[in-house]
């Protein structure tokens, strides 16, 4: 019995990649995929590893869980696996928003996580924690509603960040 189930797993596990893989093949060339201000081709799951292996059309969950194996914090602080400009301050850090926008609304909503975490470091504020729980204070005035356009949650997130001295965001001043 236990052979069985071990053979029919590995039977579901194999059918299950093999489908993830012909999602992660277009059937015909994929259009031009949008560039950050950086020039990096990224899609919504962000630069890193999981951004070159999909690209910006390929499958962005399978790209966003590559990404979260922590290739993309290694990515953001070396300047390598697809991200641009990680000298940080606010045009980096508007990209970054920009390109994390799904992630940062997850994390802000619970006042922690990785792309907070990155987000601080571009900002370079002191303390990635207080950062979370500040931003989270205000998320209703940063995320007012879901259709809310980015330069508008990018501006409320910088404003938050700058706002609050205790977080010495010191490239945001």
């Amino acid at each position: 019995m236990r052979k069985a189930f071990v053979v029919l797993a590995l039977g579901i596990f194999a059918a299950s990649t093999t489908a993830f893989a012909e999602d992660a093949k277009p059937a015909k060339a994929p259009p031009a995929a949008p560039k950050a201000s950086s020039g990096k081709k990224y899609g919504t799951a962000g630069c890193g590893l999981g951004s070159m292996v999909m690209g910006a059309e390929g499958s962005q969950i399978l790209a966003a869980t590559t990404n979260g194996t922590g290739s993309q914090t290694f990515g953001i602080t070396s300047g390598t696996s697809n991200c641009g400009d990680t000298s940080g301050g606010e045009a980096s850090t508007r990209v970054y928003i920009e390109a994390n926008r799904e992630a940062l609304a997850k994390e802000i909503a619970r006042g922690r996580g990785e792309a907070i975490s990155n987000l601080s470091t571009l900002g370079g504020c002191s303390d990635p924690q207080a950062v979370g729980v500040s931003l989270r204070k205000n998320f209703k005035s940063i995320f007012p509603n879901a259709s809310a356009p980015t330069d508008q949650v990018s501006d409320s997130i910088i404003s938050t960040l700058r706002s609050n001295p205790v977080l010495r965001c010191e490239k945001l001043s």
